[in-house]
């Protein structure tokens, strides 16, 4: 197994109108979860991903196995929770400027997640173990499983990849100040964007974000810097990487596809400017459509529009 991951993914319905939601009669369904929209893109380059979680044993909770099976991704450690229901999120599409989001995952299967879920022989067996900040703010039970998965890493020398991922309305802000660094902390490769690190340490500036976190414990930190691509620091070495200039319509899931790419890189051995540079390649591929998997690449479509750039910036 090369990564493995752990957390909730929902079931997402958007109208097909714009407008407010109390007018929609009609929707159209997918799935939102940050952590299987960074194996989805793992798998479509050909690496083998797993996800650990829990579903409703319900109508809902098979469409998402379905889907993440269908992906390529191994379920084999989801389970089926027959005491709570699949998680919903909504989405409001005021206009093309504006989007509400609306989440209902309270008391859902996958915030029932326990330590006990976390089998140590399947983290043993990954090459990096993924995580995110999403995942711990869902429950008390979700962080002590988190921390289970990041025991049996440590314990088996796997390597911790955690990108904060900071959602403001799962929790308290003290407390997710406190848990997000504590995670950081021992991880050995940490995502940051600019806005997680105004958040944790009230600074802006990517260089004095990456600083703060290589202090508090972190070994690379790699802060996303959108559309202008990605500041890289590990050990000496400090890199800026280039995005990619696109026609950006829809900008959520990028940093999932960012991730994907940063530990595709790793995952073939390339330099971390090089593994940086597939990273910024993905994020900004996944921002030409809409949804948060739709643009996710294989190897060739990948290729394609890397060598397109370069020539691009060639000219």
């Amino acid at each position: 197994m090369d990564v493995v991951t752990l957390g909730e993914t929902m079931v997402s319905f958007t109208p097909q109108a714009t407008g407010l939601m109390r007018y929609a009669r009609h929707y159209q369904s997918a799935f939102a979860g940050a952590e299987t929209n960074t194996m989805t893109g793992l798998s479509r380059l050909g690496h083998q991903t797993g996800w650990i979680s829990r579903v409703g044993d319900d109508e809902l909770g098979a469409s998402v196995l379905s889907f993440v099976r269908g992906e390529g991704i191994d379920v084999s450690n989801v389970m089926k929770d027959p005491t709570a229901p699949t998680a919903l999120m909504l989405k409001e599409m005021l206009n093309e400027e504006n989007v509400r989001v609306y989440y209902y995952r309270q008391h859902s299967a996958a915030s029932n997640l326990q330590p006990k879920d976390i089998d140590e022989a399947y983290i043993a067996r990954a090459k990096y173990l993924y995580i995110t900040g999403i995942t711990p703010a869902l429950s008390s039970s979700c962080l002590e499983a988190v921390q289970q998965a990041l025991t049996y890493a440590k314990k088996h020398s796997v390597k911790v990849i955690f990108d904060p991922n900071l959602r403001k309305k799962l929790w308290e802000e003290n407390h997710a100040r406190k848990v997000l660094l504590g995670l950081a902390a021992q991880a050995d490769i940490v995502l940051p964007g600019v806005a997680e690190g105004e958040f944790l340490f009230n600074v802006q500036d990517e260089k004095k974000i990456a600083r703060r976190f290589i202090e508090n414990g972190a070994c690379t930190v790699i802060t996303k810097l959108g559309e202008h691509g990605a500041y890289y620091v590990a050990g000496k070495e400090e890199i800026y990487v280039p995005g990619f200039k696109v026609k950006a319509i829809d900008p959520v899931g990028a940093g999932d596809g960012f991730a994907a790419g940063v530990i595709s890189g790793l995952l073939d051995g390339l330099s971390g400017e090089e593994a940086v540079r597939r990273g910024c390649a993905i994020g900004a591929m996944v921002t030409t459509t809409s949804g948060d998997i739709e643009g996710l690449p294989d190897r060739r479509l990948l290729e394609n529009f890397m060598a397109e750039s370069r020539e691009d910036v060639s000219r």
